[in-house]
């Protein structure tokens, strides 16, 4: 738009040409000059207008009232387009956002059934594989080679029983809680307070069966779908990149929280069963030892189980049902076995020492 400059110390004028950018009044006259539009000062004078800047500058922008109105006009214009433009960016991101958060935490755990059953057994080896190594850092192997190795055997057993195509793997940890937890995989590991709970081989027995029908039901892999979702799910896989897939499984190891539902844990309850039974040993240790957990949540040793019990709801509702569906067979270790599975952790190692080092 053509305008004609004032420098307010002559009488002289100079033609000049204005333009609007980003709100800003642009024009030439001893060089560019830039006057943000919602500091100037407009007065109109018949059929033209003048524009000042600044309380003390003297000088002034004089241009036909038309091109000033068709001059900020395209300014409010523009200000409105580049406005529309970031209110309907913030709408996607916002809209990209509940999409993903609704996949996630939404889509993910109604789909993880489906997920679960279709996962290839390569893929959930190789999740299971990173996850144990993991999990290894703050919970150590406990060094009583006898005890371990009666695990071992017993988780081979319940493995050919369930007729999975992982490798059931039983071994003992060192770690500050009572708690059993599978792995993808087949991988399963038993604290050893856990341990020191349990009162009889059938009781230790029927926790580690629980957590095989976990793995022959594909149940582990359904926590993972649900639990951590797509990122912490391919940063387990990769081993690394993120660390949010580390800093997951260092608190699924130290609360075990592959959380799974009611559902789930009572057809553990029941296929952990029948997993001992088709060995022919005997199923009835999984009553008494959930009545033992209700017993000692109550008492001095509440701390110890209550991770436990929180993971495993309606504990005495399935000591009932499991009492229901118990049936007799033989010892699943034999003294000799039980008593080194009792000392397997006694190598004098404190996992709470372990882990302040680690955190």
């Amino acid at each position: 738009m053509q305008a004609r400059y004032h420098d307010g110390r002559t009488a002289q004028s100079r033609p000049t040409k204005v333009c609007v950018e980003d709100e800003t009044l642009v024009f030439s006259a001893d060089g560019e000059n830039r006057w943000p539009l919602d500091a100037v000062r407009v007065e109109t004078v018949d059929d033209r207008v003048r524009i000042a800047y600044g309380r003390d500058d003297p000088a002034r922008l004089t241009l036909a009232l038309a091109d000033w109105r068709e001059l900020t006009e395209h300014a409010i214009g523009h200000h409105r387009r580049v406005r529309q433009r970031e209110i309907r960016l913030v709408a996607a991101l916002a809209a990209s956002a509940a999409a993903i958060a609704g996949l996630v935490f939404v889509g993910i755990p109604a789909a993880s059934g489906p997920l679960a059953r279709h996962t290839p057994p390569s893929l959930e080896r190789k999740i299971g594989r990173n996850l144990e190594a993991q999990v290894s850092l703050p919970f150590r192997t406990c060094r009583g080679a006898a005890g371990q190795a009666a695990l071992k055997r017993l988780g081979q057993r319940l493995g050919q029983a369930a007729n999975t195509p992982f490798d059931i793997r039983v071994r003992a940890v060192h770690a500050p809680m009572v708690n059993a937890f599978a792995l993808p995989g087949g991988a399963i590991l038993v604290t050893d307070e856990l341990i020191d709970l349990a009162a009889t081989p059938d009781e230790l027995a029927a926790v580690i069966a629980h957590e095989s029908a976990h793995v022959q039901k594909r149940h582990v892999m359904q926590g993972v779908w649900r639990s951590f979702g797509f990122g912490v799910l391919l940063d387990a896989v990769v081993g690394g990149g993120s660390g949010a897939g580390q800093q997951a499984v260092l608190l699924m190891g130290s609360a075990t929280n592959l959380h799974y539902s009611r559902a789930a844990e009572a057809e553990a309850d029941s296929a952990g069963q029948d997993l001992l039974t088709a060995q022919g040993l005997s199923s009835q240790g999984m009553a008494p030892f959930f009545q033992r957990l209700v017993a000692t949540s109550e008492g001095k040793n509440a701390q110890a189980v209550k991770a436990l019990i929180s993971d495993h709801p309606d504990t005495l509702r399935r000591a009932q049902a499991s009492r229901a569906r118990a049936k007799s067979g033989a010892a699943a270790f034999t003294p000799a076995e039980w008593t080194a599975i009792q000392a397997s952790c006694r190598d004098g190692y404190d996992p709470l020492k372990r882990m302040r080092k680690l955190f």
